[in-house]
């Protein structure tokens, strides 16, 4: 009896013991050549140090691993016994002090720490992690976006950019344009990355940096994944004539937000050619748990020319009615969608079409939104004066990131955290896997036990 109420009382902490392997084997399973990628990276350091640069890698991905959200607090980590040797336990190294990692991450050549991002991308694009997730059975969705990494009241480096508002107040900032390979199953995985730099002899505007950048992008991700089936997803800034023959020549499609205003002709056109098409209609219905309905019209328009490139325009109207049982006077909640694409559509693939533009949505919110608030501090300053440290800083971040989906998005992980009585959430989870790595002796033996037992992975499709 007393060693059934022992295992009983015990049973929390394995629990949270499990996260700390769950991580680890992710890791294992996913990418056992990381640390081998790590020791290829031009070390620089001029002087020597007690610490080997793969060590110093793996503590930089550490910060975002364990959402430290600063190296303040990655510090008082190592300032726990425990914490330092379950550190040394799972990776191999000892943990170094931040401002150790600090200096020679200021250092490191940023190309090369982008490599080692795309090396984890192209071994899973090689596992065919993303394979059933194809549009059509043949695109991955790749979305295009730009967003601040930081907003300062000084000219932080050269490379800000700048705005200066009508009362004359300059506000710097740093901006990044990133390509995310999305999915419906919630992965948002950085596939390339482009800064938008201080542009010469004038302030910051969003639609002449970001359209530059994206020829950047472009060149960049063709130069990175030459025959990957790419279908870019973006919104309403990308429908100009520059981004179609882009596409054209890398061979690529897309399907982009089509905003009310954009391309006069295109919609002059469309009106045109809307009469001749009337049977180019579909309506759909489903109704969710709880009795609300969901009602989807869609109409399109083939056959678009527009300097030589030929557009497809579609419409959705989507009328969210809420269930019969609603006495709250709660009244339907219509929304437009229009996208243009140059993939064919006809009734069997409009609604899936219409969807796939929407995904777009995946490289906001499970992209730059959870980055920035789901703890691993984008928008903070790991790097108050280096513009190198900055760039590295936010390429290791999306590393972690990466790892942190392939964790939590398997089925496994869904079925054993996410779905125990009173639904914990990720930051909860997260909050007890760094409390086990700071109070908590883990069993070599086991954890080495669990490291040579081959787990499956499984996503939901």
């Amino acid at each position: 009896m007393a060693a059934i109420k022992q295992r009983e009382a015990n049973k929390p902490r394995r629990e949270k013991m499990e996260l700390v392997f769950e991580m680890h084997i992710t890791i294992r399973e996913h990418f056992p050549d990381l640390f081998d990628s790590m020791r290829q990276i031009d070390d620089v350091r001029q002087k020597a140090s007690t610490y080997g640069l793969t060590a110093i890698l793996t503590a930089c991905l550490a910060i975002f691993l364990f959402k430290s959200g600063s190296r303040n607090q990655y510090n008082q980590n190592r300032g726990e016994e425990k914490f330092k040797k379950n550190f040394k336990r799972l990776f191999g190294f000892d943990m170094p002090h931040g401002d150790s990692v600090h200096n020679v991450i200021e250092l490191l050549n940023t190309d090369q720490i982008e490599l080692l991002k795309h090396k984890m991308v192209q071994k899973l694009l090689q596992r065919k992690t993303f394979h059933p997730s194809r549009y059509r059975g043949k695109w991955f969705c790749i979305a295009v976006d730009a967003s601040g990494v930081g907003s300062y009241d000084h000219e932080r480096d050269k490379q800000c950019l700048h705005n200066t508002s009508k009362n004359g107040k300059t506000t710097y900032f740093h901006s990044v344009l990133e390509a995310r390979l999305v999915t419906p199953q919630g992965f948002s995985v950085s596939i390339a990355t482009v800064w938008i730099e201080n542009p010469e002899g004038g302030e910051y505007d969003k639609q002449d940096c970001e359209r530059k950048a994206f020829t950047r992008m472009a060149a960049k991700l063709k130069t990175l994944y030459p025959r990957l089936p790419i279908l870019v997803l973006a919104d309403g800034l990308y429908p100009y004539e520059g981004f179609f023959a882009t596409c054209k020549a890398n061979n690529w499609a897309y399907c982009v937000t089509f905003k009310d205003g954009n391309l006069p002709s295109v919609w002059s056109q469309a009106n045109v050619l809307a009469p001749l098409q009337l049977s180019n209609t579909h309506i759909q219905e489903c109704v969710l748990a709880g009795g609300k309905t969901i009602e989807q019209e869609f109409q399109w328009v083939m056959g678009i020319d527009y300097h030589g490139h030929a557009l497809n325009c579609l419409e959705c109207v989507e009328t969210v009615s809420p269930a019969n049982s609603d006495t709250s006077g709660t009244k339907p909640k219509i929304t437009r969608f229009a996208h243009i694409t140059n993939l064919p559509v006809d009734g069997s693939n409009i609604a899936g079409t219409s969807q796939v533009g929407r995904l777009r949505w995946k490289i906001e919110n499970e992209g730059f939104n959870t980055l920035k608030n789901g703890g691993y501090g984008m928008e903070h300053q790991y790097a108050r004066k280096s513009y190198t440290a900055l760039k590295n800083y936010f390429q290791f971040m999306q590393m972690a990131h990466i790892i942190h989906q392939l964790m939590t998005l398997n089925t496994r992980f869904q079925e054993d955290f996410m779905k125990r009585p009173n639904h914990p959430t990720l930051k909860n989870l997260w909050f007890n896997l760094v409390a086990v790595m700071r109070f908590v002796d883990f069993d070599e033996q086991e954890l080495k036990q669990r490291i040579n037992t081959r787990q499956q992975f499984r996503f939901a499709s």
